[in-house]
């Protein structure tokens, strides 16, 4: 998933959005150079997690990958579009946090809608309107039985502490 946002980043290095990029704002990041003259940033969603890459759910009595679901999709979502990222003055897990937003829509909002992210209220206190934007969309997905909201999961924060399905110590369906 944060390749991905970190595809996204590498768009805005672009002439056309470099004139869209805040220039006063700079940030302190992990890197790694993927050739001589790129680099790439992870950044975290602000007020969504999403389940994590290798995180299973479970739908009639057996695990599906919906970590991975949730990366293809974001992926899917960032193929070959240009993306604006507006930075959050907070990292986690020593990563920047940012808002993304591909063709007018907001990245988190979509992955929570699909059923592939959690909204986190806590951290958009100071954004209001896309906390209750978030806040509609789980319920959107809630009451869709989208993605992981189709069965069982484990809130990817738990997940990343180890707490595990039942049906992990199963095989997993593809």
């Amino acid at each position: 998933m944060m390749r991905t946002i970190f595809l996204a980043a590498l768009a805005l290095g672009s002439c056309e959005a470099a004139s869209e990029v805040d220039n006063d704002r700079s940030f302190n990041a992990r890197t790694r150079a993927l050739d001589g003259d790129t680099v790439a940033v992870d950044f975290r969603l602000l007020g969504v997690d999403a389940f994590e890459r290798r995180q299973p759910c479970e739908r009639r009595g057996a695990c599906w990958q919906c970590g991975k679901a949730a990366q293809d999709y974001a992926a899917t979502l960032l193929r070959s579009k240009t993306a604006q990222i507006r930075l959050s003055p907070s990292t986690t897990y020593g990563r920047p946090v940012a808002t993304v937003t591909v063709d007018g829509a907001d990245l988190g909002e979509r992955l929570i809608r699909a059923g592939l992210a959690l909204p986190k209220a806590q951290y958009l206190r100071g954004d209001p309107r896309r906390a209750a934007r978030y806040a509609t969309a789980f319920s959107q997905a809630k009451a869709a039985k989208a993605g992981a909201l189709s069965g069982g999961w484990i809130e990817p924060s738990r997940w990343r502490r180890g707490e595990r399905l039942q049906c992990e110590r199963r095989p997993i369906e593809r």
